[in-house]
């Protein structure tokens, strides 16, 4: 017995990479830090919420690579001097991950209170609506009508 997969689906034409999307995203190490929120806005709207407590602008970075959000963190080395009796509050460079679908751009991200927020946006496509003539061929013509 053959196993479909969701590229070899009959139904579902021209959605090869939705294997490799799927199998990208299990991919992706994550080991809950840092904690993160996914909202939706509006229907066309998300934004994610990422706990970046101790993170200063210019120790973060967000990328899009192949339709793949990919948010670094990389804390500086300031607290050489200071001794912690404990350290509780976690200072260890982090990359998460999400992929988007296509149609979906980041439009905004905001640091604010230890969280950082990306905001993305869905562009609507347009309904088209195409129609297809449809060729027939002289040879199957019944009684020598034409089209």
């Amino acid at each position: 017995m053959t196993k479909l997969t969701f590229g070899a689906h009959p139904f579902l034409l021209g959605f090869e990479q939705l294997e490799r999307l799927v199998a990208r995203t299990a991919k992706t190490g994550n080991d809950g830090y840092p904690p993160f929120n996914i909202e939706a806005a509006t229907e066309n709207a998300y934004r994610i919420t990422l706990a970046v407590a101790g993170f200063q602008t210019q120790n973060l970075t967000i990328t899009v690579e192949d339709r793949q959000l990919v948010v670094r963190g990389k804390q500086g080395d300031d607290d050489s001097a200071r001794v912690f009796l404990h350290r509780g509050i976690a200072a260890r460079a982090f990359q998460r991950s999400f992929v988007l679908a296509d149609g979906v751009d980041v439009a905004s991200a905001e640091l604010e209170h230890g969280l950082l927020h990306i905001d993305l946006h869905r562009e609507v496509p347009q309904t088209i609506v195409q129609k297809i003539h449809i060729k027939s061929n002289p040879s199957t013509q019944v009684n020598g009508e034409g089209s």
